[in-house]
Formats: C-alpha cells, structure tokens, sequence
C-alpha cells in the first residue's frame, strides 16, 4: 500500500491529490470518468498537461483544461496520477517532465492508474518491468518489450500500478483505484 494513502475529505482528513494527465486525443471516458469518480469520491483532482491553462481536446473534441503544467508538477504534492487513454499516451511519452512525473509518483509508491494506450506512457517511465498489468491489444507486444507481464482481465493490480483494457472496464479501475487511495 502507499504511504500516501489517505482518505476523503470526511472526517476532517485533508483531501487525497490525484493528477489526471491531459493531452490532444484523449479518449473522453477514460478521462472524465475518473475525473467525475474521483471528485464524488471527496478527492481533488488536478488535470496536467503540458502547459497550464491549456484546452486539450478529446478524440470527439470535448475539451479539458490543464490546471498544472507538467514541468511544475511534482510527485510529493500527489497520492496518485490517472493516465488516460486514446492517442494522448502518444504524445505524453514525449513529455520530458510527465514521464519524470509518473515515474516518481511510482517509486515514491503513489498510485499509476492507467487505461487502453496509457502503458505507452508507464513504457517510458519504465515502470512496467517485471510488472503485471493490461491493455488495448494494440500495444499490448509494446508493453511486454518494456518488461511487463500482459494478462487479459478487466483490471490488474500490482501493487501501486493499476491498469485497465477499454471504457467498458472503467468501473473496476476506479473501483481499485479508489480502494488503493482509501476513498
């Protein structure tokens, strides 16, 4: 479990941070569902992108506006970071400082959450070797040359790295995300 865990605003606990990385075509659900779970659940969500105040527009253009660039994020000041899916992670993973952000939320043990193409960011945070997890099919064989172990389920937990394949999975991921992040 992370040492960030923590709960809701209830009981007068100061409320869990959790990123929500943001990027051009972004899956809409894979975003706003977790966005919308989080904050029903008592969390603050933060959408970073790779500059603050910036609309980042989805597949079927819904927008999301970043809150946070990503060079001014840091991984202390969050419990845990969702990544989207759709063809954002693409872009993501070029991202210097959001590759450097992922990272350091896993090895401080926060929550990665990811969906569908998000592993193509956590392939290059390196944080999927010797790891079990899920995807789309489409990047499943990238995923495996990052050192991960590929199981066909709805979600996979392992440990702080929590992965899904597709919206329809959306449930269970925030069903985990939300236990691991004691919400």
């Amino acid at each position: 479990m992370s040492k960030r865990k923590g709960g809701g605003k209830s009981g007068g606990r100061k409320a869990v941070r959790v990123a929500v990385l943001a990027e051009n075509i972004y899956e809409d659900l894979e975003a706003w569902y977790p966005i919308l779970r989080l904050r029903e659940a008592g969390a603050e969500v933060v959408v970073i992108g790779p500059e603050k105040g910036v609309v980042y527009t989805s597949k079927h253009g819904y927008p999301l506006k970043s809150d946070l660039a990503s060079d001014k994020a840091r991984a202390k000041d969050f419990a845990g970071v969702i990544i989207p899916g759709g063809y954002a992670p693409d872009k993501m993973r070029r991202d210097k400082a959001m590759v450097k952000f992922v990272r350091d939320i896993f090895r401080d043990g926060g929550l990665v959450a990811s969906i569908c193409h998000g592993p193509w960011l956590m392939c290059e945070a390196d944080i999927l070797r010797d790891r079990q997890f899920t995807c789309v099919g489409a990047i499943k064989t990238d995923c495996i040359n990052a050192g991960g172990r590929f199981l066909d389920r709805e979600v996979v937990v392992d440990g702080n790295l929590i992965t899904s394949r597709t919206p329809p999975d959306l449930p269970a991921m925030m069903r985990e995300c939300l236990a691991f992040l004691g919400l």
